[in-house]
């Protein structure tokens, strides 16, 4: 089974770790084809009892939704259950999956910001990975390669024969997708730095905003308030608790934590109007109206001069997408533990963001040439 190129929204999550085996995806494109069409089935989020109903309906066990407006948070919900039994709660903890990278996007923006790292310096004077250090291209792989997704690696090497990295095509010359370039980024700024990178985005984002229930790895103590996931038959899948820090997937946070976040990017992200400006700019084109920005993806028109800034999540048992409208000061963030939960998207983006979210939705849904 190929995926299905309409879709291509949700290529920028990590769900291409799953297997092509994992027929289930075709499902829920399918459902969310079907919904597209359906704007206003989406109940009353104000109703816990009828959004309940609607989760049930569509296999979601639990969901978070975090909406700012005028640059504050304005509402934040949580419904169903964590796992059964456990309520879910506004502080719930949930695997994010590849909004990951929106984290370490920043951090290497902000590093930027600050004169200590540059966009276009090769990353080989401070990493390489010794799959390619006998490949002359090493030496030309920059940062903005990684954060526009043109390092001409694979999502992840294990998609490779013996699974070892290597690059399918020069960097910086077409788009792809990898997470594998965002792990190199993550090399490359702890060699430099000699600190991990939870320790960097400790001290340039969690602390300075308050994002006490946001980490890079597992901790024990998180397992009441954690978010299992399930597939679309409503199976518990495992869980994964990771020691190590994952610079593209499998951050650790909450919706009032990541909330904090985009408003903060909302505001300007801590870094210049000129940077700023560059990271929300055309750096390469993903389909019509589509491009991938510095760590984002950027949907341009979205409606009477407003673009969006996005980026989605997937993992087995996991959906996540977080979209940022800077011009009207307005951000939507969705955090789901099923594989369903990708059906539900073209709702919400339809009731919090109204056209403009239709307009993504449209984006999405149309059919690559």
């Amino acid at each position: 089974m190929q995926i299905l190129p309409q879709f291509r929204f949700w290529e920028v999550t990590g769900f291409l770790r799953v297997p092509v085996k994992y027929m289930i995806l075709l499902f829920v494109l399918i459902s969310f084809s079907t919904n597209a069409q359906q704007p206003n089935s989406v109940p009353d989020m104000r109703d816990s009892v009828a959004v309940v109903k609607w989760l049930k309906e569509k296999r979601i066990p639990a969901l978070a939704v975090g909406y700012i407006e005028n640059g504050s948070v304005k509402d934040i919900h949580a419904f169903g259950e964590l796992r059964t039994g456990v309520p879910a709660r506004k502080d719930a903890i949930f695997n994010v999956a590849s909004i990951t990278k929106t984290i370490t996007s920043m951090v290497a923006l902000n590093l930027v910001n600050a004169g200590k790292w540059r966009l276009d310096e090769p990353v080989a004077r401070y990493f390489t990975d010794p799959d390619v250090k006998d490949d002359p291209r090493s030496t030309r792989l920059t940062t903005r390669d990684i954060l526009t997704h043109r390092s001409g690696f694979p999502n992840w090497r294990s998609e490779l024969p013996e699974g070892k990295l290597a690059f399918q095509f020069d960097p910086g010359t077409r788009y792809q997708y990898s997470g594998e370039g965002f792990e190199y980024l993550r090399h490359a700024l702890e060699s430099k730095f000699h600190r991990s990178l939870d320790q960097l985005a400790d001290s340039i984002i969690f602390k300075p905003l308050g994002m006490h229930d946001t980490r890079f790895v597992w901790n024990s103590a998180d397992e009441g308030r954690f978010a299992y996931p399930f597939d679309a038959e409503l199976k518990q899948l495992e869980v994964v608790r990771n020691a190590m820090p994952n610079a593209a997937d499998l951050l650790k946070t909450t919706m009032p934590d990541y909330c904090k976040f985009i408003t903060w990017v909302l505001n300007g992200a801590g870094v210049s109007k000129e940077l700023f400006r560059e990271m929300a700019s055309r750096q390469v084109t993903r389909k019509t109206d589509s491009y991938m920005g510095l760590g984002w993806v950027i949907y341009d028109p979205v409606g009477r001069e407003e673009y969006a800034l996005s980026h989605g999540g997937h993992d087995p048992g996991v959906h996540t997408l977080a979209v940022v409208l800077p011009k009207s000061n307005r951000a939507l963030v969705i955090f789901t533990n099923s594989d369903n939960g990708i059906q539900i998207y073209p709702d919400l983006l339809g009731y919090y963001l109204g056209a403009q979210g239709q307009a993504i939705v449209a984006i999405e849904t149309k059919k690559t040439p």
